[in-house]
């Protein structure tokens, strides 16, 4: 290389360095003063807590549930009923239930009683054919449930009905489950809080002056109290695992192509269906399994989810970070020592070693996910708030929503303000971001083969105060690049921190690899205690 370039060379990486050395301090700087400001706001405002648990069955597994109905132990009347009440309990409380059947529910847990006391069909066959018979579930309103509101958390879609089930609610209701409801999102699911213009803000039920997460936080929320079974969520930068990780639960995001997408809302087109997946979520890990083969269908083929496996026999890797990203919070104690635990738990246990490992590329993750995101081929943002008929004036609705006049959030101008400024596919950055990603996957796919799972902390801190991820809004970086890699990912609860709130740590496996992922978690369950409750339990 000439002594010209060269030079010219050094200061362009030493300008980048400076860039980035103040951005970052400006970064922290700003984080201190606004954690600080944030505290002294919600310290000042009482927790509510959420009634105590006093039925047992709001403590049973999805499966247990169904177990228990095929037998007559319990009725699926008395199961439905006993959710309905749970429901009318907390929902005034964390504000997660949006819509319900709750009358079309009881009388189908009545025909569902008749049929399995008529003896038509025995245990076995009923298992067979319907392996959730009788048991009420969930799902977030994006997805559209028959006679119910049908809205992505968007004021322009408030009167919409859903005129028939999406195939994830067909799939499930063939398998005999009953859904109940739906749950709070954030607007048109493009958010890590489930706050929107129609119906509010949800409250985590651990401490309710903080989030839910986004974009299927009510669906956490709700599953986190006790107040479903199981239910379903979609993910296409984390918003499975990260409300799974705020609330305490589990949540499997799972390979791309496997689970269907039709008719939620915003629609995923072209690339950016391969980005969005939907998956299970339940506080019980034994639940994801079952409910994942229903809703992989015919896709089932595509898994080894038959394959027995010994998690003796697995390789295992963690990453502590993905480096000091100049505007990415540091991983918060608690989380670092909660998935230090994992490992030591797997070293001491099984005297295997657990190695850790580290991708330069992965401190490129937002980037990555913002270029693959605005490249995909979808409408602009601003045409998915006006539901495609034309576009949102983003300047006009910013200067309404400064007076109180907007129907959109401030999230949701936010990102219809900052695409503006996206580049398009032919741009040197997205070339050189787009080649990252498939260079990245290359990567873990060697490192993972067939027999690694690699924990990943599931965000930077745990679950922040109202409003406050509007000041670290690239955090959601630690569950985006799983969607735009396509791997399957299960978020696991270990437990509450010091903030009081629940703790994680994911579990990232290569493509159609979801059966290690839960079977790790299962393994984390059973040494960790999984899913903690956040009400006193009475009964």
């Amino acid at each position: 290389m000439a002594p010209q370039a060269w030079c010219q060379k050094e200061r362009v990486k030493n300008k980048a360095w400076f860039v980035g050395i103040l951005l970052t301090v400006f970064f922290r700087i700003v984080e201190v003063i606004t954690d600080v400001i944030f505290w002294f706001i919600h310290t000042k405002k009482e927790k509510t807590i959420l009634p105590p648990i006093e039925n047992l069955l709001l403590l049973e597994s999805a499966s247990n549930l169904a177990r228990k109905i095929r037998n007559q132990k319990v009725t699926s009347e008395e199961v439905v009923k006993v959710f309905i009440g749970r429901i009318q309990a907390i929902n005034p409380i964390i504000n997660c239930v949006v819509d319900n059947r709750f009358e079309l529910a009881l009388k189908e847990a009545q025909k569902v009683d008749q049929l399995i006391q008529s003896g038509q069909k025995d245990k076995e066959t009923l298992e067979l054919e319907t392996p959730f018979l009788g048991v009420p579930f969930t799902i977030k309103d994006c997805f559209s449930v028959t006679g119910l509101r049908y809205t992505a958390g968007l004021v322009k879609r408030k009167d919409i009905i859903g005129q028939f089930d999406s195939d994830v609610v067909a799939l499930m209701k063939k398998a005999g489950a009953i859904i109940l409801a739906v749950t709070n999102v954030s607007e048109l699911c493009m958010w890590w809080e489930s706050n929107n213009k129609v119906y509010g803000r949800s409250r985590n039920p651990y401490d309710t002056n903080r989030i839910v997460g986004g974009s299927s936080g009510g669906e956490a929320a709700l599953l986190a109290s006790g107040g479903s079974p199981f239910g379903i969520g979609s993910d296409i930068g984390g918003s499975i695992r990260m409300p799974a990780f705020f609330n305490g639960i589990f949540g499997h995001k799972p390979t791309r192509g496997i689970v269907s997408n039709f008719e939620q809302q915003p629609v995923a087109e072209k690339v950016l269906q391969t980005f969005l997946v939907t998956g299970p979520m339940s506080r019980f890990c034994s639940d994801l399994m079952p409910m994942f083969r229903i809703l992989a269908s015919d896709n089932i083929a595509k898994l080894k989810l038959d394959e027995k496996v010994k998690v003796t026999k697995l390789r295992y890797f963690y990453m502590e970070n993905f480096g000091k990203v100049p505007l990415l919070s540091r991983v918060h104690p608690d989380l670092k020592e909660a998935q230090m635990k994992v490992v030591r738990h797997i070293q001491q246990a099984y005297n295997i070693p657990v190695q850790k490992v580290e991708f330069s590329k992965f401190y490129h993750a937002m980037e990555i996910w913002f270029v693959k995101m605005s490249t995909g081929g979808n409408p602009s943002f601003a045409a998915e708030l006006a539901m495609r008929q034309g576009e949102v004036s983003i300047g006009t609705e910013l200067l309404k929503f400064c007076v109180g006049q907007s129907d959109y959030t401030l999230p949701g101008l936010a990102m219809g303000f900052l695409e503006k400024f996206s580049l398009d596919s032919t741009h040197p950055t997205s070339v050189k971001m787009m080649a990252m990603c498939d260079e990245l996957r290359r990567e873990l796919q060697e490192l993972l083969g067939d027999d690694g799972v690699l924990f990943v902390p599931p965000h930077p801190t745990p679950a922040l105060y109202h409003n406050q991820p509007l000041t670290k809004p690239l955090n959601a970086a630690y569950t985006a690049i799983f969607n735009v890699l396509g791997f399957p990912v299960t978020q696991v609860p270990l437990g509450l921190g010091s903030w009081g709130v629940p703790l994680g740590v994911q579990v990232v496996g290569n493509l159609h690899n979801d059966h290690l992922t839960l079977a790790v978690a299962a393994e984390l369950e059973r040494a960790f205690g999984g899913w903690v409750s956040p009400s006193t339990i009475t009964c």
